[in-house]
């Protein structure tokens, strides 16, 4: 199975903006002993991206898509370190052309319909709508998929645990949650949080 296909699958992935490489690796534990097999580290770091490394490294281990990739370079770091997808928060050609010589997946993200079809045109797999909830939630990506039933998208920015099922009926692909999974919480209620957004999923 493709990671493009694998995220369509689970249906669910953990995004991870962290400073200490430490605590990133146990949160990334607490959720994938949760359930949660697909998890997206924002690399504004260098040791987001040795975080990377090791993870990808280890037998039994989470998809690692590596998110926040705005340049060549940073793309190119990324997937020297093993990261599965790369997903950027912007519309770049220049990585289109890179992720398909290195025949790695990318992800383009979007905010507008505008920016989601030009992503669609670069033929973008899926394309990453968000802030998904600021900008109207479930019925946004509703809005959006209404004219443009052709395109694959998936949904993040700031969206709440419970939501994940109105965004999956609204026809995302997949939901993205990131600090309502680890806000404020230990090892323990990490993994119970990613327990419950598995049991929104199966829902």
């Amino acid at each position: 199975m493709n990671p493009i296909e694998k995220i369509s699958k689970e249906k669910l992935f953990a995004v991870l903006r962290m400073q200490e490489p430490s605590k990133t690796k146990s949160i990334i534990k607490a959720l994938n002993d949760g359930g949660i097999q697909i998890i997206e580290i924002v690399v504004d770091t260098p040791e987001m991206v040795k975080v990377i490394q090791d993870i990808t490294k280890e037998t039994e281990r989470p998809m690692i898509m590596a998110g926040g990739i705005i340049t060549q370079r940073q793309a190119q770091i990324a997937i020297d370190s093993g990261a599965d997808v790369i997903v950027s928060p912007v519309f770049q050609m220049n990585l289109v052309r890179l992720c398909k010589s290195q025949r790695t997946p990318l992800i383009m993200t979007a905010t507008t319909p505008n920016e989601a079809y030009s992503a669609w045109k670069a033929r973008t797999q899926l394309i990453k709508i968000s802030p998904a909830n600021p900008m109207g939630g479930a019925e946004y990506i509703e809005d959006i998929l209404r004219p443009m039933k052709f395109i694959n998208v998936i949904a993040a920015g700031s969206i709440k645990i419970e939501d994940i099922p109105a965004y999956i009926n609204a026809g995302a692909k997949a939901v993205g949650i990131g600090r309502a999974l680890y806000k404020d919480a230990d090892m323990n209620e990490i993994e119970e949080r990613a327990i419950k957004a598995c049991s929104m999923i199966r829902k």
